[in-house]
């Protein structure tokens, strides 16, 4: 009777190896449709990334950016928006810009600042650089009101841009010069 707790280990183990192959799996299947979109078969890539896109962030972000190019697929910016959102959503700081990107290019109505402005501040608080490049420009010119003009929140923003390799936001900073304030301290996490 010591060991009755050992078959119920053994599922637990089992479980836990397929949830590790599912996950080697998704990765395998992810990086088959990176090949078929390298080797030009993007009709392909989409197919395949369209199949694992509600299990991987990722995957989900390619079919919205095909969708929204019509790269390899007909174009429909609506379906784009909405799976951008999805992923935006589940905290995906590139699916956050880029649908921030299509409200404020107006690809899915007219341009709207203020819904893509907590998409942006999401993003660029993950440091993304384009993010944190239209959103400096948001603080540069008070965008329509939606925020305050605050110039030195635009040289922060357009410093940590910068420094991520952003030539644009590298030129915007030498226009306005450097922040009159010291950036807040970078928190890394292990």
């Amino acid at each position: 009777m010591r060991f009755a707790h050992i078959p119920a280990l053994c599922l637990c183990l089992a479980l836990t190896a397929c949830a590790a192959e599912s996950g080697a799996q998704l990765a395998l299947t992810f990086d088959s449709g990176v090949a078929a979109y390298d080797a030009g078969d993007k009709a392909r890539a989409f197919a395949i990334w369209n199949r694992i896109s509600s299990q991987d962030l990722a995957a989900m972000r390619n079919v919205a950016m095909m969708l929204r190019k019509g790269d390899g697929v007909k174009q429909d910016a609506q379906a784009a928006a909405d799976m951008y959102r999805q992923a935006a959503e589940a905290g995906l700081p590139t699916a956050q810009a880029d649908l921030a990107d299509m409200l404020l290019k107006g690809e899915i109505g007219p341009p709207n600042p203020k819904a893509a402005l907590p998409l942006l501040q999401a993003a660029a608080a993950a440091n993304h650089p384009i993010a944190q490049y239209q959103l400096g420009l948001m603080y540069e010119t008070g965008q329509d009101g939606v925020v305050a003009k605050d110039l030195d929140a635009a040289r922060t923003l357009y410093a940590s841009a910068a420094g991520r390799g952003m030539a644009q936001a590298a030129e915007r900073l030498k226009a306005l010069g450097p922040p009159t304030v010291p950036p807040p301290p970078l928190i890394v996490t292990p």
